[in-house]
């Protein structure tokens, strides 16, 4: 048997599609997908469960698809960086042609899918898909407006649950989305720093001032601050169904605090490992308090 043949196994095909897609990445969205579509649901039978698992498939091919056009796009950028030279096109694993129709076919499906759920949910996933590959990922390398151009894509996933559950687009989904967009900045900005040297073979501008200093740190605690102000949202009563009690709030203000002292730290010590501990507290505090809102709608 050739090399060729022993390394053309399943085992091999079914890694280089996970890394195509980024399924731990893509996995993690379709999480926040449905919970947006629990927290919008009114009951929870047979059919919301066939449309949970409808979500779950479109959702996963849309993110899929966007990820596998970025690393068709960016093929010759990831050969530089050490974090990404050994994806599947930059290591000769995968050719682009076969990338483009892993990724084609997934938004097709992606898109069928979420339509047959409902059309605004079809027409927010095309905008996400469309907005990652063809303006998001092209500034990476112009702008470190970037990261704000993808907060966009990056917020749909929660907001597109709710629209999956109740095939609208009002303050709730509205609500939902400013979460999520504004947990991107301290996110992206925090990985954006203890990975600067990395990105910077690459040509990537991810800091809002192009370096690790107080000026990018302070930003990040404004967003965190806004983060924490748009997470309480729903305790207030202006945002429709979607609401918070008050123990929940509390909640979730402790967490917002136990991320913005991470934030805060950062500012302090300027240091790789403190920005890593925000992304990784980052990280958390989002599926907490998704979770969070999940059992103060059901157990309230």
């Amino acid at each position: 048997m050739s090399t060729s043949q022993q390394s053309f196994t399943l085992k091999s095909v079914f890694v280089d599609f996970k890394e195509i897609t980024k399924a731990g990445l893509a996995i993690s969205v379709v999480f926040s997908s449905i919970a947006g579509y629990l927290l919008g649901v009114d009951q929870f039978g047979f059919h919301e469960i066939k449309i949970l698992i409808m979500l779950a498939l479109g959702g996963y091919c849309m993110v899929g698809a966007s990820n596998a056009y970025n690393q068709i796009i960016e093929k010759d950028l990831d050969s530089l960086m050490d974090r990404t030279k050994n994806r599947p096109i930059p290591s000769g694993r995968m050719s682009s042609k076969t990338a483009f129709i892993i990724a084609t076919v997934l938004t097709l499906a992606g898109i069928v899918i979420l339509y047959n759920i409902n059309e605004k949910s079809a027409m927010f996933g095309a905008i996400s898909i469309f907005l990652y590959t063809s303006v998001y990922t092209p500034l990476k390398t112009k702008t470190p407006l970037a990261v704000f151009v993808g907060a966009f894509p990056g917020a749909i996933p929660f907001m597109l649950g709710w629209v999956a559950a109740t095939g609208e687009f009002g303050i709730e989904a509205g609500t939902l989305f400013l979460i999520q967009f504004f947990w991107q900045f301290p996110h992206f900005w925090a990985i954006g720093w203890f990975l600067y040297d990395d990105y910077k073979k690459g040509g990537f501008f991810m800091l809002p001032t192009g370096n690790r200093d107080k000026a990018t740190a302070m930003q990040v605690i404004l967003y965190t601050l806004w983060l924490v102000v748009a997470s309480v949202l729903p305790t207030f009563g202006y945002t429709g169904q979607l609401y918070l009690t008050t123990v929940s709030t509390v909640v979730v203000l402790l967490m917002g605090l136990w991320m913005l002292y991470y934030a805060m730290r950062l500012y302090k010590l300027q240091t790789d490992k403190a920005a890593k501990s925000l992304m990784l507290v980052s990280v958390s505090y989002i599926s907490l308090l998704q979770l969070v809102y999940i059992l103060d709608k059901f157990l309230r």
